[in-house]
């Protein structure tokens, strides 16, 4: 479905980027991994200076039957009640994609609950909600496949200059802690975080709940990314998979969150390795597990703030570094433009 899909980066680009970076009014390396984000945002698109005006956040919503288990601070209903409340613009996204320049798209792929009509809350449901994990699979390969066709589509339809993952669901901290495992071989000690703010009391039934999950779906995980998604991931984590598949299809940066952006990565890289080159790692979330993430994945956060709220805070929050560094490798003079003396030939 997706193989060979994504194409390359653009070598060719990149080099003219790195040219271009070594001619310019600074000495060589003195703006640091802004330089290199400039060369490999060049060779993702193709093109030194690419328009990313548009830039849309893809919170995607939905539920997850874990949270049975006692695995959150918060209940199930809080899922819907914060679609409505982003529907509001009231959450901590639209305040800063407000201030930072992005547009918010909401979708709700499989929230437990029939919510009203709302602006800017696009009904996409594929289920209400997954099956509790511990107890079998979340959702059929199938569902897990119309998610990411979703999260496909929609980038389609917005046509960003640039994505941002985002995410909302109640428990989905525990399926992608599970996710990560299943495609990892880590030990949930390694990843299960506390979440929204779980105790000790509640850590514990979070990693033997990522426990038993991968017990039981120890054969549909064996089977492949896909089946493994299906056995313990989430809804809104495969419709992520799809906007960072399509995105990098469309050969467009595409800004990764926290955690379960993280997850949703790693699936959409193990179905197509390519797409690892169009992410950038926004921030490194205090989630236990999401550095581990990162490495996998050969990602460097730009930020590291202490985050784990999700919705796509962190990704806006990088996205004018972003920009920043286009306009620098755009916009400095080069030392021939300037008039200004080059580095002394054989200087130490």
């Amino acid at each position: 479905m997706i193989a060979d899909a994504i194409p390359p980066l653009d070598e060719d680009v990149r080099r003219q980027a790195a040219e271009r970076q070594a001619r310019l009014t600074k000495p060589a390396g003195s703006l640091g991994r802004l330089e290199d984000l400039s060369i490999r945002v060049a060779a993702m698109t193709g093109r030194l200076d690419p328009p990313l005006v548009h830039a849309v956040v893809f919170v995607m919503a939905a539920d997850h039957g874990v949270v049975a288990e006692g695995v959150s601070a918060y209940p199930a209903a809080v899922t819907a009640q914060m679609v409505l409340n982003f529907a509001r613009a009231g959450a901590a996204i639209n305040v800063l994609a407000h201030v930072l320049g992005a547009r918010v798209l909401v979708a709700d792929v499989g929230v437990d609950a029939d919510l009203p009509a709302q602006p800017g809350v696009r009904a996409l449901k594929v289920r209400r909600g997954t099956a509790n994990i511990t107890r079998g699979p979340a959702m059929s390969v199938e569902e897990a496949r119309q998610a990411i066709d979703t999260g496909r589509r929609l980038v389609r339809e917005e046509a960003p200059a640039i994505a941002i993952t985002g995410d909302m669901g109640i428990g989905n901290t525990t399926a992608s802690a599970a996710l990560i495992c299943a495609l990892t071989g880590l030990d949930p000690v390694a990843v299960v975080g506390r979440g929204t703010g779980v105790d000790d009391a509640g850590l514990e039934r979070k990693r033997d709940a990522v426990r038993r999950a991968l017990d039981v779906n120890r054969e549909a995980i064996a089977r492949g990314p896909q089946d493994a998604l299906a056995a313990v991931g989430g809804l809104e984590i495969a419709a992520l998979a799809g906007v960072i598949l399509e995105t990098a299809r469309s050969r467009k940066p595409v800004i990764i969150d926290g955690f379960i952006s993280g997850a949703a990565a790693l699936v959409a890289n193990a179905m197509e390795p390519r797409a690892a080159g169009y992410m950038i790692a926004s921030h490194r979330s205090q989630e236990l597990g999401h550095a581990e993430v990162l490495g996998r994945l050969g990602l460097q956060p730009l930020l590291d703030l202490d985050l784990r709220l999700g919705e796509g805070t962190g990704g806006v929050l990088a996205l004018p570094l972003v920009r920043a560094a286009m306009r620098l490798l755009n916009d400095m003079a080069t030392f021939e433009d300037a008039g200004v003396s080059g580095r002394v030939e054989g200087a130490p």
